[in-house]
Parts: C-alpha cells; sequence; structure tokens
C-alpha cells in the first residue's frame, strides 16, 4: 500500500508540475512584404536550471522530407527577469538560452518566409500562411506540454482560420493541448473568403485565399458529399470542427494532411471546367481521407513523433497510397466522377506503375522506407530506379480489394479492414505494424496474403491484372500502345536548345549511350531547328521520337543523332525498337 501511494504521490507531484509550465506565443507581421514574421515566446514555470534548450522540428508531418526550418530564423534574443540573456546554438535547430535558475523566460525570434508549397510558410502583403512546425519552437522534454497562440494580423488583415481551439474571450488567439496539435495546425491570416457547411454531424469552414472562379454553393454540396462517404466506411468522424485552408494560384497544385484540418493548393480558375473541378474534389477526397488513415489509423511509426530526425516506416504506401485509391471511391459513391471515368483513372494508375521501369528495381515497402532520401528528391534516373508509394499503394489497394471480395463472395471489401484497423487503433491508442496491418488482411479474408505481400508490397514482382480484374467480371489485357512505332526512350526538353531531359532503363538510347543534358543538334544530318518547326510547343511530353524526321523511321531503323556533351560534338547511332 505505502508503494502505490508513493507511485500515486509522485504521479500528482510530476503531473502538477508540467501544469505550472505556461508557454504563450504571439506572432505579429511588421513586414509581410518582405516575408517576415515576428515571433515572441514566453515561457514561466520553468524548473531551476542553468538554462532552457529551445527546438525547431527539421520537418513537418505528412511530408517526410529534412527540410531544416531552423534555416529560416534570424535575430534570435532572449530575456530574464528584463534583461538580456545569454544565448548559444548548441545544435541545428537548438537555442540554449542560459537563465540563472529564473522561472520566466521571453524570447523573440524572425521567420523569412517564402516558400509557395502546403508544407511551408509564406508571407507577403496579401496574407500569411504559417505551417506550425516551421514558425514554433518548443522547450526540450516539454513536447507534451500546452501551450497558446495569439495572432496580431497586419494592418486590415481580419481573418484567421486554423484547426487550434479558440480562447474564449481573447480574439485571435488559440490553445494547443500539446505541441504534436501545434505542429499539426497550419493558421491562414489575411483576408480570406470563409463559407462553411455541416456534414456528418461536423462543422467544416473553408478559407478561399487567392480568389478564383470556385462557386462556393456547389462546393459545399459536394465536399459535404465527400465528407459523408468517408465517414460512412469508419462510422465515426472524430472531429467537432475541420479547416480547409486552400490557396489558390495560377497554377497550383498538392494537399497536406492535418488532425482537424488541411491546406490545398489549387489553380484559380479551374473550377470552371469539369476537368479543373474534379482534380480539386479528388484533392478534397484524398485529404479529408487523411483525416482516419494517416492521422488516426497510422503506421507505429508516425507518432509520436521525433522532430529531430527521420520517422521511417515501410507502410507509406497505406498511409498514401490507399488514400489515393479511396479518393477515386470517395468520387464516385459521392457521384462527383462516373464509371467510365473512374476506371480510366484507375487503369492510369496502373498503366504508371507498369510503365515505370523503377517498380522492377523498388518495391513498395523499399519506396515507403526511402521516401526521406528518395521520395522528395527525383532525379533524371529516378523513373528507373524507383516506383511512388502513393502510384504503387494506389495498385496494391485495388488489387487487396479484388482478393478480399473474390474470397468472401463480395461479402467483404478493403472497407472493412480500414474500419477494423481504425476501431484496433482506437483501443490499442498506437499505430500498426506491418504484420498486425497483414493480419488483419487475413482475417477479414479467410485467405492468407503471405505470397500477395511477398509479389506485391516486398517484391517487384510483375501485377497479374488479368486475374484480378476477372474476379469483378471484367478481361484485361495487356498490349502496346503503338506496336508499329519506333520507340527511343529518350525524352526531351526545350529551353534555349533541344535537350536530353530522360532515358529509360535498357531502351535504345540507355544501351546507345545517349546522355540527359545532351543538347540534340541534328537527327539525321538535319539540324535540330529545322526539326523543331513542325513541334508544337509547349510540349511537355515531348520525346526523340516525336522529331519529324524519326517519326518518318521504322522499327529497326538506325539513326544518326548529333549531340553536344560538355562543350564537344559527339555522334550517337540509335536503333529503333518497339515500345516494350
Amino acid at each position: 500500500m505505502k508503494k502505490i501511494l508513493g507511485i500515486a504521490l509522485l504521479l500528482t507531484l510530476t503531473m502538477a508540475a508540467k501544469s505550472q509550465v505556461k508557454i504563450g506565443f504571439e506572432v505579429s507581421f511588421k513586414e509581410p512584404q518582405a516575408h517576415y514574421a515576428e515571433v515572441e515566446m514566453n515561457v514561466a514555470g520553468i524548473a531551476a536550471k542553468d538554462y532552457v534548450d529551445l527546438k525547431m522540428p527539421v520537418w513537418t508531418p505528412g511530408s517526410y522530407l529534412v527540410r531544416e526550418f531552423a534555416k529560416n530564423v534570424e535575430d534570435f534574443s532572449a530575456t530574464v527577469n528584463g534583461k538580456p540573456a545569454k544565448v548559444q546554438k548548441v545544435t541545428k535547430n537548438t537555442w540554449r538560452v542560459f537563465n540563472a535558475k529564473a522561472a520566466t523566460i521571453k524570447v523573440n525570434y524572425r521567420v523569412y518566409a517564402f516558400e509557395i508549397s502546403v508544407r511551408t510558410a509564406f508571407i507577403d502583403e496579401s496574407h500569411a500562411f504559417l505551417s506550425s512546425a516551421g514558425i514554433f519552437m518548443y522547450p526540450a522534454g516539454m513536447i507534451k506540454n500546452p501551450s497558446t497562440v495569439k495572432i496580431v494580423p497586419f494592418g486590415n488583415w481580419d481573418q484567421v482560420n486554423t484547426g487550434l481551439e479558440p480562447v474564449a474571450g481573447q480574439k485571435f488567439t488559440y490553445y494547443a493541448s500539446d505541441f504534436d496539435v501545434l505542429f499539426d495546425s497550419p493558421i491562414e491570416v489575411g483576408n480570406q473568403e470563409v463559407f462553411e457547411f455541416t456534414a456528418a454531424g461536423v462543422k467544416h469552414i473553408v478559407a478561399m485565399y487567392g480568389g478564383g472562379n470556385y462557386d462556393k454553393e456547389r462546393l459545399k454540396v459536394d465536399m459535404a458529399k465527400i465528407v459523408e462517404e468517408g465517414t460512412k466506411i469508419f462510422g465515426d468522424n472524430p472531429n467537432k470542427h475541420y479547416t480547409f485552408i486552400v490557396h489558390n494560384y495560377n497554377n497550383g497544385g498538392g494537399g497536406l494532411e492535418h488532425l482537424n484540418s488541411t491546406v490545398l493548393g489549387a489553380t484559380r480558375n479551374a473550377y470552371g471546367t469539369e476537368r479543373g473541378y474534379k482534380s480539386f474534389l479528388s484533392l478534397v477526397a484524398h485529404e479529408y481521407f487523411h483525416l482516419w488513415n494517416v492521422k488516426r489509423l497510422r503506421p507505429i511509426a508516425l507518432g509520436p513523433f521525433d522532430y529531430d530526425n527521420e520517422n521511417y516506416t515501410t507502410n507509406l504506401w497505406t498511409a498514401e497510397g490507399f488514400t489515393s485509391y479511396y479518393e477515386n471511391k470517395l468520387l464516385i459513391r459521392a457521384g462527383a466522377t462516373n464509371q467510365t471515368t473512374f476506371l480510366n483513372d484507375i487503369i492510369g494508375g496502373l498503366g504508371t506503375v507498369i510503365n515505370t521501369p523503377g517498380s522492377k528495381v523498388q518495391s513498395a515497402s523499399s519506396s515507403s522506407f526511402d521516401a526521406w532520401i528518395i521520395g522528395y528528391r527525383p532525379n533524371e534516373n529516378s523513373k528507373n530506379s524507383a516506383i511512388s508509394y502513393y502510384s504503387k499503394g494506389e495498385v496494391v489497394g485495388l488489387l487487396m480489394d479484388l482478393e478480399i471480395a473474390n474470397a468472401t463472395k463480395g461479402a467483404k471489401s478493403l472497407d472493412d479492414v480500414m474500419k477494423a484497423m481504425y476501431e484496433e487503433g482506437k483501443v490499442k491508442k498506437r499505430g500498426y505494424t506491418d504484420a498486425e496491418f497483414k493480419a488483419m488482411v487475413e482475417k477479414i479474408s479467410g485467405i492468407s496474403f503471405t505470397k500477395f505481400w511477398e509479389k506485391y508490397i516486398d517484391g517487384t514482382a510483375d501485377i497479374d491484372f488479368e486475374k484480378f480484374f476477372a474476379y469483378a467480371g471484367i478481361e484485361a489485357t495487356k498490349e502496346i500502345a503503338s506496336p508499329n512505332k519506333p520507340y527511343t526512350g529518350a525524352s526531351l526538353k526545350v529551353d534555349r536548345m533541344v535537350t536530353v531531359s530522360g532515358v529509360a532503363r535498357n531502351s535504345p538510347a540507355w544501351v546507345q549511350g545517349l546522355n540527359v543534358n545532351d543538347d540534340i543538334l541534328a537527327i539525321d544530318g538535319v539540324s535540330i531547328a529545322d526539326e523543331m518547326r513542325s513541334v508544337r510547343l509547349p510540349n511537355p511530353g515531348l520525346t526523340l521520337e516525336a522529331l519529324p524526321t524519326i517519326a518518318k523511321k521504322q522499327v529497326g531503323d538506325v539513326v544518326e543523332v548529333t549531340v553536344k556533351r560538355d562543350g564537344l560534338e559527339k555522334e550517337d547511332f540509335v536503333n529503333f525498337e518497339r515500345k516494350p
């Protein structure tokens, strides 16, 4: 009994000590036109120590790349009891404040924010987007402590939107229960248009920056349908409120999921076309599905997070790839697309995998693990050596769904696996391992998935799509799209020169040694300037065989390609083949 009381007393004291520490931020914008945020951080109730370490994350959850946010911090300074304190930077993302055992410190720093993406902060005279992991610091060892954030809008800015909880009676002031929540809650500040809708019993706020030709009444209806269809799968919508932050640019795209919000990039004048509108709804469906898949139903490595280092997992093919698969399922269930388009999207994803040489080199699990060094850093050889966990995972999701349906005679589907894993995660209060996910698939389907895992997840086997589509009553065949046309395997880009931008593995261009960055000078003695006169530009899909002289060739012919490499002319002879 004494031991139990002692433990209880220790826990009480520890919790009391934690609650005594108060952390507050104030963010203002003195020079938004120069892309700066001014951050003031106050920490009170610190234990008597000689110093406090303040740390900034090196990455943001959902985007698997070390981005070194600390590189954007300037003018870091601190005061203790109103007097300047000694500050020392001890690691790339850690500032040590010597507080001489004082209980309270005040820190000021500036953050430069001028990178347009859903993952990074951006500030100009029109608005401020605060990607929180790149703005806020946390005291070492206090990641679970709560904090408040006060936003001081610039000039005539009058809107703040975020998934954080508002503090009652304090305008533009918000509360985060811990730093995991703060870092997972982006903030939009400016004059964005805001509208809302209710779906699945949850209030949804849409903050539109940048204008555009969107119809907000139509969006309310269609976005609500997507929310309802996602909620049906899991039988539960875990949020009290949800915020969509939408950045409309001349040519925008991308999305990043958060705990009860998302940031979407869109093209401001694309809403008026069915293709553009569907593309936006696809993005909405993808990021909203992450509300469950990743933010709650997650690989075990993805939380609690280590903000100093990479967080490795072999399961991004489920976290992201399955989400890509489900974005199409949500759209057709919500009536936002038709069956023909749905099938074309599925076949397009399958074709991407089949036609990417790297799919024979890198597995889905390896692609997930290496996201930190490959996924966000593609080069000219990436298509030959790697496969995206998005595209491969989307295909795996399709195959798994069909396999489960076939094994259970249509009684079960991948939906049942996702819901069961979601419920299990709530009970275990942690993420899943790869083995646990496989075990659930086998439990739901009633069959072994060991060979499936070996072939399609941990291996690089050819996809037996004829078998899987037959489960759905679809006859599928693999055919060469253009069997009688010559194929070189070299893609081109046009700037001041016509330059080789890619060479496919084992293609004629690969075998004959044509290099990326080779400048094309002539084809069979015909100058490249003459060749390009009949080519329509811009043409992002331009290939060597699209040039007029080569287009006239037959399979088996040889062509002389004159190139300049490192300032020197060189001749290559390319023997045409059929497209593999």
